[in-house]
């Protein structure tokens, strides 16, 4: 079910005709905005009290002190580049990789806390105000997982509507 395309001397497998199909860039679009809107959220949430999310990254108990100061400090800022990346469409593919590894470690730290019995908030979204539950652990990892489905598409089809990275290089 795949086409020949000749191109000169060579000849080039084309993708599959599902892969071709005009609606993959418009779900590639809505992954690239959805994961790209949620770190961009989250970082600016996070950016605006940095020793509350210091403190909520020491919270998971799985970095030693120092490094979960540096990390609570460096994530947020982290998390807004990426955001901003992927809502211009830019370096998609690179950002959707880095991205999808943050939130695999994200998913760890949530599954960790929650398998040794340990309650915080997360500070997914910045420190919320509200008392942590362990019932609201699952709704964690299912966002999560979601949104790392939303960075696997990006990896495997990393062009979409609106782009930068479809206006600079087709």
């Amino acid at each position: 079910m795949t086409e020949q395309i000749d191109s000169g001397s060579s000849s080039v497998v084309a993708r599959t005709r599902w892969q071709q199909h005009p609606a993959m860039e418009w779900i590639g679009l809505a992954a690239r905005l959805i994961l790209g809107i949620t770190y961009l959220v989250a970082g600016i949430l996070k950016a605006r009290e940095l020793s509350l999310t210091q403190m909520d990254t020491r919270a998971f108990q799985i970095l030693p002190y120092d490094l979960a100061n540096i990390w609570g400090a460096v994530m947020p800022f982290v998390e807004i580049l990426f955001g901003l990346l992927l809502i211009a469409g830019l370096m998609t593919r690179m950002t959707a990789i880095l991205g999808g590894l943050l939130m695999i470690a994200f998913i760890i730290g949530i599954s960790s806390v929650w398998a040794r019995g340990i309650v915080i908030q997360c500070g997914c979204f910045g420190n919320n105000g509200k008392l942590p539950t362990t019932a609201a652990y699952k709704w964690d990892l299912l966002r999560d997982v979601g949104l790392l489905i939303c960075a696997a598409w990006l990896v495997s089809w990393p062009r979409s509507r609106f782009s930068a990275d479809k206006a600079l290089w087709g």
